[in-house]
């Protein structure tokens, strides 16, 4: 008798679980951006946004909420009903801050349903022209050869391209010193003027530069080759095997949203990034669409968490 009651609830949560996949969004779906409007992350919130409108007859509304290094939107998006209505377009530092602020008001793994990883951005390794390197061999030797002599700029202390920097040294040896910037803009112009040597930078900004010949890439930070520089080797071919490190967004439910709204959200939020329109956009700023599945965002997430975890800690970063 009692397996029987057991067998009733579990068919009758399955088929109301079922049914609200299927009448999901019932009202307007909020999308929080944890940055101020204008940027990468936000840009593709608004995309998605507008493809998901159209695709669930819907309001699909993006909700810039900037502050604290992220936290402050993510935090909102923690606290939201779990019921697929409020969501995090994820960016990055989501999983960089964890071992950068040691009391968060939300834990990034057990307060979050992953959904899907939208797209990957690889960063670039470029050179001033005056850098006498052409390869990452040659860099790599030349920075051991003269310990401390050399130096990358970054937008900023715990920022990616600081952090793929201190990778770089971690996983190459070196001891190339960190210069942080007020932002990315300011330490590409000094790289190009000359006063500094190296940046990991974002391909879509550098992309013009390396064309024109004022500065010299050297390879791209992704596991694969990017799109937009097809015959620029990785980090990885060039002797760093495993070296990734890019920038990304995703998306993100509060934890204990309903698997079947989870995947309703997965399935469609595919379709959108497999749309021509879409791929075409990401790939002509330098950007490789994804669309995971859910376990496999959810394995990224986990991974790119330890693995700044242990870079900030051994590199000692203090903060964004």
């Amino acid at each position: 008798m009692k397996n029987r009651k057991y067998m009733f609830l579990f068919i009758l949560f399955s088929f109301l679980g079922s049914a609200q996949a299927q009448t999901y969004p019932t009202r307007t779906v909020r999308l929080v951006v944890p940055f101020a409007a204008g940027g990468s992350t936000d840009i593709i919130g608004r995309i998605v946004a507008q493809k998901l409108n159209e695709m669930w007859g819907q309001p699909v509304v993006v909700d810039n909420r900037p502050g604290g290094s992220t936290v402050i939107g993510t935090d909102i998006v923690a606290k939201s009903a779990p019921d697929g209505h409020t969501l995090l377009v994820t960016p990055a530092p989501f999983t960089i801050v964890p071992g950068l602020i040691s009391k968060l008001p939300y834990d990034p793994q057990k307060d979050f349903e992953p959904i899907t990883l939208i797209n990957t951005t690889p960063l670039v390794v470029v050179v001033n022209p005056g850098v006498p390197v052409k390869s990452v061999k040659e860099l790599i030797a030349l920075a051991k050869a003269k310990p401390g002599m050399l130096n990358f700029g970054s937008s900023g202390s715990g920022g990616s391209n600081h952090l793929a920097g201190e990778l770089f040294n971690a996983m190459a040896g070196t001891k190339i010193v960190h210069i942080p910037y007020k932002g990315n803009a300011p330490a590409l112009a000094d790289l190009v003027g000359g006063h500094l040597d190296i940046v990991f930078n974002g391909l879509t900004s550098a992309i013009a530069l390396i064309r024109s010949g004022r500065l010299r890439a050297l390879a791209v930070t992704s596991l694969n080759r990017a799109g937009a520089l097809p015959d620029m080797p990785t980090l990885d071919e060039s002797g760093l095997k495993g070296f990734q490190a890019v920038a990304w967004n995703g998306l993100t439910a509060p934890a204990r949203t309903p698997r079947n709204v989870i995947n309703r959200i997965n399935a469609d939020l595919i379709k959108v990034i497999k749309s021509p329109d879409l791929v075409e956009k990401l790939r002509s700023e330098g950007s490789d669409p994804v669309g995971s599945s859910v376990e496999d965002y959810q394995s990224f997430l986990r991974d790119e968490i330890i693995k700044w975890g242990k870079i900030i800690k051994s590199a000692g970063v203090k903060s964004l």
